[in-house]
């Protein structure tokens, strides 16, 4: 009953709280997905103009992705304590610092001191602060949805900033381009000011009365949890797989031929056709297996990853292609979202995501990275795109094969492994 009046209320007076949230949330996400996911088109430039090899332009890119993760757990925990407005004011402020430092910096510790700050500002601007957020403020019966939709406006950044990052690298310099991206970056301290007071009218309305669970034992109990795990090790695949892509496809590309606006314009939508795959994902979620959705998302990619290699290299083939991936490219979050928060619930949200997230990241790390480093050894990017697919179908493997039960109905399972639907 309790559950069911606060679910109630939530959908009466303060709708226009709930709005003004998600908006807000999603604005954040926007800007900061889609300065990240146009950071490669920044890699050529640099080259050429600074002098940064293409594996030093890797590196920094991974350890931004590596800084993002290894902090999320953490900076999650800080948002579950202290709430989320200070960690998003200083998170933003990071990373505009970083983009300002890659400006300036001509040697590889200048650069890698930007990715380092940049990893900070993404992981209190990106999904585990604000999915947190958003998904204590939503009944449990609507939560896939909505944060689907937040994650889904989160991809207009990339299809607006992508083809503003070229424009003005095309028209200005690369360095006027980065200063623009700096300032934006700022602008997410101004979006950030009023989450808080509307988190808080909206956490009373939905958040039920529970005895609270220490940290340590939250931890533990999803350490010891075989889904979570296996979820965990699936997530590194999509780090994998995206941050190279959007690191090194655009020099994949010319490479092959193609201009040097497609790889703008394949970024460009991949966004837009995220918008849209990620809120259906979200619709889905609320209705089918969140696990076995999860799964179907690494096999599709990696089936399209196959068959755009397998096709000859054109700018319309590759548009086909970014608009495939860009069906799948956030999908997962309102479905990973949607287990951690039903299995572990919601106390301790932002450390437990996090912890997944880490893995992530450490794919997103090597994607980059082992782009750079492939590509610098054979002058090609062959032996990067096998270890795409060959990781791609291990994480489906894992993902489908996932024990999603609460911990203490595992616990009475004696933790084995259900019969899967």
């Amino acid at each position: 009953m309790q559950e069911k009046d606060s679910v109630t209320a939530m959908t009466t007076p303060n709708r226009r709280a709930m709005i003004a949230l998600l908006i807000l949330s999603g604005t954040i996400i926007s800007i900061c997905m889609g300065l990240r996911q146009s950071l490669g088109l920044f890699m050529r430039p640099m080259t050429l103009d600074a002098g940064i090899s293409a594996a030093s332009f890797g590196f920094a890119i991974a350890l931004q992705n590596i800084v993002w993760g290894v902090s999320q757990p953490f900076v999650g925990a800080l948002a579950d304590r202290y709430g989320p407005r200070p960690i998003l004011i200083w998170t933003a402020l990071a990373y505009a610092a970083g983009m300002l430092l890659m400006v300036y910096s001509r040697g590889e510790l200048g650069l890698d001191t930007a990715g380092f700050l940049l990893g900070i500002g993404t992981a209190g601007t990106a999904f585990g602060v604000l999915m947190g957020v958003v998904a204590r403020a939503t009944p449990p019966e609507k939560r896939s949805q909505t944060v689907g939709l937040v994650a889904a406006s989160g991809s207009l950044g990339t299809m607006l900033l992508a083809p503003l990052g070229q424009a003005l690298i095309n028209g200005h310099g690369w360095q006027t381009a980065m200063l623009v991206f700096a300032a934006i970056a700022a602008s997410m301290m101004l979006f950030a000011l009023p989450i808080k007071s509307l988190a808080i009218k909206l956490d009373a309305q939905v958040t039920v009365a529970a005895k609270p669970q220490p940290l340590g034992e939250a931890l533990r109990e999803a350490i010891g949890h075989r889904g979570y795990l296996f979820m965990t090790l699936a997530f590194f695949a999509c780090g994998f797989q995206l941050v190279f892509l959007t690191t090194h496809l655009p020099a994949y590309l010319q490479l092959c031929g193609i201009a040097p606006g497609v790889g703008a314009t394949a970024l460009g939508l991949i966004g837009l056709f995220n918008t849209i795959g990620t809120y259906g994902f979200g619709l889905l979620g609320a209705r089918y297996s969140q696990k076995h959705l999860l799964a179907l998302i690494y096999l599709l990619r990696t089936l399209f990853i196959i068959a755009f290699l397998l096709a000859p290299i054109s700018a319309t083939t590759t548009l086909i292609f970014a608009a495939a991936m860009g069906t799948l490219w956030l999908g997962v979050s309102p479905l990973v979202t949607g287990i951690i928060s039903r299995v572990f619930g919601l106390e301790h949200f932002g450390t437990l995501y996090g912890v997944v997230f880490l893995s992530h990241q450490v794919g997103s790390f090597f994607g980059a990275w082992m782009g750079g480093l492939v590509f610098g050894w054979n002058g090609n990017y062959d032996y990067a795109w096998g270890a795409l697919i060959a990781i791609g179908l291990a994480a489906f493997t894992l993902q489908w094969l996932m024990d999603e039960r609460p911990p203490a109905e595992h616990r009475r399972a004696g933790g084995a492994q259900p019969v899967p639907a």
